[in-house]
């Protein structure tokens, strides 16, 4: 099944989010849940998952962002796309960035954009399978 995130889902995502880059499952602290509470509130941040066993194994996070250029069409993030190591290899995050792009299409949004920071030949054929296309130039400064 794939839907978007709700309130119930943190603890999942959270364990999740340890086969993408976090070490440890991060901890629901009164900061962490404002954080939460906050993108749960907000229309333009969709957290899409894949849920199969009754757990929440593939997800991606698109962002619409307004923009005065392009006939003031928005345009779409996406981030923090992750399968669980066990799910891999079926069709789960894919399903998770067509919904990703179905949200985007039903916002008019012009464009949908992601950077990966991988330079596994895997990762960026899953990509390109996706529909998406490199040649583009990215720059990313960490704070």
């Amino acid at each position: 099944m794939i839907r978007e995130i709700c309130d119930a889902d943190y603890d999942g995502l959270m364990r999740l989010y340890t086969h993408l880059h976090e070490k440890t499952v991060l901890r629901k602290t009164p900061e962490v849940a404002a954080v939460w509470a906050g993108i749960l509130r907000n229309p333009a941040y969709h957290i899409i998952a894949a849920e199969e066993d009754g757990q929440i194994v593939s997800s991606c996070t698109c962002l619409i962002v307004p923009n005065l250029t392009h006939g003031c069409r928005p345009y779409a993030l996406i981030e923090n796309v992750v399968t669980h190591a066990a799910y891999r290899g079926r069709g789960l995050a894919a399903a998770c960035l067509d919904y990703a792009c179905e949200i985007a299409r039903s916002e008019n949004c012009y464009k949908m954009m992601l950077i990966t920071q991988s330079k596994e030949a895997s990762t960026l054929r899953f990509y390109e399978r996706a529909g998406y296309t490199r040649g583009r130039t990215a720059f990313v400064k960490l704070l």
